[in-house]
């Protein structure tokens, strides 16, 4: 087992890589003290070929001196796919660090939903049900940033791309048989855009849930999120250290205005009662009072204000999981218990309703609708009845 802890041994890894139509791809890293990710180790892994038994390697990133620009080059060699399971979290720190995505991305994760696995199927799963092997996962919970790693430690690394190679060739062949491999593409989409990684720190508030409707208390409550969300990332510590969601509703009920107030406060931490945070506290507090009445922030609307015809909500899951079993597809994946709501309440700006999704069940769900088709049930079948 070789781990790579120069930039020049990784070069020579990724250029082999390069001539292979794909690499396996895996990463260790730690969050729970940092608001961004720390890579601490990264798993590679090239196909069994003929006598080549394939190549695995770890490598290094906290080696003194070592890039990982080769291997953000391999990233962007489009002749070489690029396999990770559940990516999401491997391609934040990637594009954090370099803002660079692998190209083209295949994950196992989503390839087996929509081959007929379940719902965010474990990667665990995968390797008993399609590499017939078990994993010994006894170092799942290793600080990955402490050096030396036990040889227990890296065998357990190393297996999250061994495996997968096993698990990609199968749900590779799969997808073409099936014909199914754009609406894996589809899905990917939304792991290589942007978007899916950039945490503003003025759209912060509309993750903290709150009981009132008040606009003056929801402007306290953005100010109050926008400061903390941009001082966690430029600290790079947890938004919880600075202070918690129960904290913040506190400070923007009360809304203190000096530091002999804040230091009422029953939740909020000692470390936040003085300093850099007490002064950003007081001053979001001050800006959150200081916002026009004709500015003020809006609840925005949700699933419990809709108007659902719960009859048609009703029908709507029937032909759901007829439409997933028929498919051989996680009926969670093609749309969840709000998005049939939202159809059910005559809501058109559904996932379920668009992509491939639209043609495997969205289609059939606006004709249930809109009256054009009804359900009939023939022993355990469903079957779609045109009216």
């Amino acid at each position: 087992m070789k781990t790579i802890t120069t930039t020049d041994a990784l070069a020579e890894f990724c250029a082999k890589a390069k001539t292979k139509a794909y690499v396996t791809v895996d990463t260790e890293f730690l969050r729970e003290r940092t608001y961004w990710s720390k890579l601490c180790l990264v798993q590679l892994a090239l196909p069994n070929e003929g006598k080549d038994a394939g190549d695995a390697v770890l490598v290094d990133p906290l080696a003194d001196g070592l890039s990982l620009e080769p291997l953000y080059d391999l990233f962007r060699h489009t002749d070489t796919v690029k396999v990770f399971h559940a990516a999401r979290q491997d391609l934040e720190i990637f594009f954090i660090e370099a803002g660079v995505f692998p190209d083209p991305l295949f994950d196992t994760q989503i390839a087996a939903m929509v081959c007929g696995f379940g719902e965010q199927v474990g990667y665990e799963t995968l390797v008993k049900k399609i590499a017939r092997q078990n994993l010994d996962k006894t170092s799942r919970f290793t600080d990955w940033s402490r050096r030396p790693l036990t040889e227990a430690q890296l065998k357990y690394a190393i297996a999250d791309v061994t495996h997968l190679r096993v698990i990609y060739e199968f749900l590779a062949a799969e997808l073409k048989k099936t014909g199914r491999d754009a609406w894996v593409e589809e899905e990917e989409a939304i792991l290589l855009n942007p978007e899916t990684y950039i945490n503003r720190p003025e759209d912060a508030w509309l993750r903290v849930k709150t009981r009132t409707n008040s606009g003056r208390f929801l402007a306290v409550v953005r100010e109050l999120a926008r400061f903390r969300e941009g001082y966690a990332q430029n600290k790079n510590i947890p938004r919880s250290r600075i202070f918690k969601d129960d904290a913040l509703l506190e400070l923007a009920s009360t809304r203190p205005a000096s530091l002999d107030e804040l230091g009422k406060s029953r939740l909020l931490l000692r470390e936040a009662r003085r300093g850099d945070i007490a002064d950003g506290i007081l001053q979001a507090v001050k800006e959150g009072q200081a916002v026009p009445q004709e500015a003020l922030p809006k609840v925005p609307s949700n699933d419990a204000q809709l108007q659902v015809n719960t009859a048609l909500a009703d029908l709507l899951r029937v032909l759901l999981k007829a439409k997933s079993s028929e498919a051989g597809v996680a009926a969670k994946l093609i749309a969840s218990a709000s998005d049939l709501d939202r159809i059910a309440a005559g809501k058109h700006d559904v996932e379920a309703l668009t992509g491939w999704r639209h043609e495997v069940f969205g289609k059939d769900a606006l004709r249930l609708a809109s009256g054009e088709i009804a359900l009939s049930a023939k022993g355990g079948a469903v079957r779609v009845l045109v009216v």
